[in-house]
């Protein structure tokens, strides 16, 4: 029976026998972690023999990768970055092991020298305001929080963000700076953006010339199935209209190997990539270029990545199906409540009765299950309906999994019943 068809006495007994269930948690003193999304210890062995040496410490142009030099990542580095970004190797730079450093510098680089050359510092305006796509990514929102810029939420929907209002926004509001969009298995929905929304993102006409669109393709390859979903190429895209410099693209291998020393890359047109190098030639001489070719050494090509990438798929794909078989098992009768069922990425998104979320959360920590703050993937940490909740099934083993889910429910159950009576 549905909650909604339930009469007050049968709320009450109902919430009697979840407190019931919910004692028994607390009895077994858990301390399980769903709060990032982490890869797991089975995900970070598949990427073990990458350290078991290097044939050589030359790149493939002869450039000697234990030396300074090379500020923009050896050749066959950018030249894979190119192939999985869909965009040509002369306009990727490959760093260091951060793509969320690269899209803070991003920030910072515009904040004190403006978008591009030339350009008034964003310092220097009267207003700076950041459309964000909302439920969203927290450290994209903490680093605009961080350099006190307006942040405005823009509701995301199976298609990508609503794009009349980014359009409204945009090319109605010289001091909107910026947009952010996580495009492929979108952090916590897992949405990917439709092919018109790549279309209307790279054919954006802004009121403001130093205007730019964070595309940050953390989940390009991280599928969960054969067929995941595909998305289409904003660089192509923007380049048929001549508009490639509206974007910067961030990716990393931060999940594919080694989060902690993993390689990463900005992608975008010839003028916004030249722009970088200039500042990117005061602030170092240069990024771990061995870790580069120890990454393209094991990494090989295309081909040899998806690979890789099946197998993080089969570790993964298990933890997805338990989440999502409990919610259906646990959840469907609950009112207003609903959850994504993604295709890839990191992340489950759980919508919950208004005014539920933060009871659920604190129920979960109360008897050791740490969630994602709820608010989270909001700007300023404020879920203005109070029903939003992303889980992160990654990090825990499955067994441990299957009890963290059993709390997950339960406290929801409990706040949704509370809720009602």
């Amino acid at each position: 029976m549905k909650y909604s068809q339930m009469t007050k006495s049968q709320i009450s007994a109902e919430l009697e026998k979840e407190l019931q269930k919910y004692k028994e948690f607390l009895d077994m003193k858990l301390s399980l972690n769903m709060a990032r999304g982490k890869p797991g210890a089975d995900q970070l062995a598949l990427s073990e023999e990458m350290y078991s040496g290097i044939p050589s410490p030359f790149s493939e142009d002869g450039t000697d990768c234990r030396n300074y030099g090379g500020l923009d990542g050896i050749s066959e580095a950018r030249r894979l970055f190119g192939t999985i970004l869909e965009a040509p190797a002369e306009n990727v730079i490959v760093c260091g092991n951060s793509s969320l450093n690269l899209m803070y510098d991003a920030i910072a680089r515009a904040m004190i020298y403006g978008s591009y050359k030339g350009a008034t510092p964003w310092i220097k305006q009267d207003k700076i305001k950041f459309l964000c796509p909302v439920p969203g990514y927290d450290r994209h929102f903490a680093i605009t929080e961080s350099f006190g810029i307006e942040m405005i939420n823009i509701p995301m929907t199976p298609e990508g963000p609503d794009m009349d209002m980014v359009e409204k926004y945009v090319q109605g509001d010289p001091t909107v700076k910026g947009i952010w969009c996580v495009p492929k298995y979108s952090n916590p929905d897992g949405y990917t953006y439709s092919d018109e929304t790549v279309r209307r993102f790279a054919n954006l006409k802004p009121a403001a010339d130093d205007f730019r669109i964070f595309w940050d393709n953390a989940y390009v390859v991280h599928d969960l199935y054969d067929e995941g979903d595909k998305l289409l190429s904003i660089y192509n895209e923007a380049k048929k209209v001549g508009n490639e410099n509206i974007f910067l693209m961030f990716a990393s291998t931060s999940k594919v190997t080694f989060p902690g020393s993993g390689i990463s890359a900005v992608v975008s047109g010839k003028e916004n990539i030249d722009f970088i190098n200039s500042i990117l030639t005061v602030q170092t001489i240069g990024f771990d270029k061995m870790n580069m070719l120890r990454h393209v050494e094991f990494l090989k090509d295309f081909d040899s990545l998806k690979a890789h990438m099946k197998r993080h798929a089969d570790i993964l794909r298990p933890k997805f199906e338990t989440v999502l078989t409990a919610f259906e098992s646990e959840l469907s009768s609950l009112p207003n409540t609903h959850w994504t069922s993604p295709r890839g990425g990191y992340f489950i998104t759980l919508y919950l009765e208004k005014g539920c979320a933060s009871r659920t959360f604190d129920l979960c920590k109360e008897a050791g299950v740490t969630l994602t703050n709820a608010g989270a993937p909001f700007p300023y940490g404020k879920d203005p309906d109070d029903s939003v909740l992303r889980i992160a099934p990654t990090f825990p083993p499955v067994e441990e999994l299957k009890i963290a889910v059993q709390v997950l429910t339960c406290a929801a159950k409990i706040a949704t019943l509370e809720k009602m009576i």
